[in-house]
């Protein structure tokens, strides 16, 4: 099976949602969010990955200098641990850092720890705990990614 990832249209916009209420269903964003974010081009950067002509997996990020958030990520289950959702975040970092945010910012429900692992692999660190902030009572960890101490470390190996 081959996977693509590209830009988000508002074509994709109802498979976007169908999965995102597959994989979150207490929690899953209304029609219209989605909608409301791909209009706002200037700041926001949408991508999904494609398989079969079926969307598979999707991702958002905010950027309202200095600091970029991650709206949304999420990989369908049957293509979960192929490191998809690894590449997502990394693009995600990536454009954050081509528009020259300093930090990323995320909230993952506490009860994720795939996605904490993940998160964390990749430098995020807890700054926060949001007590009951999703439906059900779970908590929410606020976690961040200081993305200038990143390329700071980045010229150091290139030196």
């Amino acid at each position: 099976m081959s996977v693509t990832l590209r830009e988000m249209t508002v074509s994709d916009i109802p498979e976007v949602h169908q999965l995102e209420t597959e994989l979150f269903p207490e929690d899953a964003w209304p029609l219209a969010a989605f909608e409301s974010e791909l209009a706002q081009g200037e700041t926001r950067n949408y991508w999904v990955y494609e398989s079969d002509g079926k969307v598979i997996g999707y991702a958002g990020l905010c950027t309202v200098l200095p600091i970029s958030d991650v709206q949304t990520i999420a990989i369908s289950p049957e293509f979960q641990g192929q490191g998809l959702g690894r590449k997502l975040l990394t693009l995600l970092v990536e454009t954050a850092k081509e528009r020259n945010a300093l930090d990323v910012m995320l909230e993952v429900r506490f009860d994720n720890p795939t996605a904490v692992g993940l998160y964390e692999s990749m430098g995020f660190v807890t700054i926060h705990r949001r007590v009951g902030y999703y439906k059900g009572g779970v908590d929410a960890l606020i976690m961040k990614l200081q993305l200038d101490a990143l390329q700071g470390q980045e010229e150091e190996h290139k030196a």
